[in-house]
């Protein structure tokens, strides 16, 4: 029987040495740094994220994004979604694992592209303040570098499409002074190098599809309890000292986030994601925001509820999003690691099996 959804996987391509991170943190610097400097902050905190039968890799090696594509594959995943950091007038970051994959048929995965149109700070690797690089636009000149930078990965028999056209996500449109204006000038391009157009999405948290030139949006709703925490503040306290979780670490258990990953209804255009756990106290210490005591168990839980919020949903434009594949400082994959190995890729190859 055909598969019913695509589950694409979120791909950070951090884990490899770039000039910029030697500049700014140290010769040989990637994240995987931060990821084994983590340490527990509490009783029962899994902490530090080892990763299992991939290791500590380097993305410099072709043969370890084979093994991922086929670790992917053969537990669901359709596709990967990297990372891509234009940050304006020609200036990429981490862009080596998408090249080689352009230049390897052998990486046997589909895949494409969302643009993390942020600005590099010191933040992602625990130094405040900092402004490393400016995200910048450049207006048309440069949104056709950019363009053409990317269509020989948009001809790739292996570049992921929807509705016969490439997909292409963007993280913040509405950091996009020209939105509209940006899409547009990139459907002219794509159509006359006969590619019918490109399929567009956002992450949205505000405002719609059509106010910035989308045809799909997706969200993550991972730190919703923040902000709609249904608990008394001070039983919430209690919780936690009862744990012995440092006062400032935003903690919550990630049985009582799942109730608010997904929205109660969602638009025929909206694609839901997969949350497969956070932690970022590798990056952020007794700052960051935590949901705690996941396990294969509930994650199955949390897998089924979004498996049945899409049932009904035409197979071309059931997409899922899972965030994410190797997020490690966020604690935020579904790589194997040491603790649970591949349980979680188990989990999400038999519910998938069920549908």
């Amino acid at each position: 029987m055909e598969k019913k959804i695509r589950i694409l996987a979120i791909y950070l391509p951090q884990y490899h040495p770039i000039p910029e991170n030697d500049l700014w943190w140290g010769k040989g610097f990637t994240e995987w740094m931060s990821v084994a400097a983590a340490k527990p902050l509490y009783k029962g905190h899994n902490q530090p994220l080892l990763p299992g039968e991939l290791g500590f890799y380097d993305l410099r090696l072709p043969e370890l994004q084979i093994q991922q594509a086929e670790l992917a594959k053969t537990h669901g995943i359709d596709g990967f979604v990297y990372w891509h950091y234009w940050l304006g007038n020609g200036k990429r970051l981490l862009e080596l694992p998408a090249e080689r994959m352009l230049k390897n048929k052998a990486i046997d995965i589909p895949f494409c592209f969302a643009w993390a149109n942020h600005s590099w700070k010191g933040v992602f690797f625990g130094a405040k303040g900092q402004t490393l690089v400016e995200q910048t636009y450049g207006g048309e000149a440069d949104y056709r570098m950019h363009f053409e930078t990317l269509l020989p990965y948009f001809k790739d028999e292996r570049y992921i499409k929807v509705n016969g056209k490439p997909l292409f996500g963007i993280f913040k449109p509405e950091d996009i002074p020209d939105c509209n204006q940006f899409i547009s000038l990139w459907q002219q391009w794509a159509r006359e190098e006969g590619l019918g157009g490109i399929t567009f999405y956002g992450e949205l948290y505000s405002g719609t599809t059509a106010q910035y030139g989308l045809d799909f949006s997706t969200y993550s709703r991972h730190r919703v309890i923040e902000n709609v925490d249904p608990k008394p503040r001070m039983l919430r306290k209690l919780q936690r000292l009862f744990k012995g979780i440092p006062i400032n670490l935003r903690a919550y258990p990630y049985k009582e986030a799942m109730s608010f990953f997904l929205k109660d209804k969602l638009a025929e255009n909206e694609w839901p994601s997969i949350v497969t756990g956070w932690d970022t106290t590798a990056r952020l210490q007794e700052e960051a925001v935590v949901l705690y005591d996941r396990s294969p168990e509930l994650f199955r839980e949390h897998v089924k509820q979004v498996f049945e919020k899409v049932k009904n949903r035409k197979e071309e434009h059931n997409i899922i999003f899972v965030k994410s594949w190797n997020e490690w400082a966020e604690g935020n994959y579904l790589e194997p690691d040491r603790k649970y190995g591949r349980a979680f890729l188990e989990v999400l190859k038999e519910e998938l099996e069920k549908i």
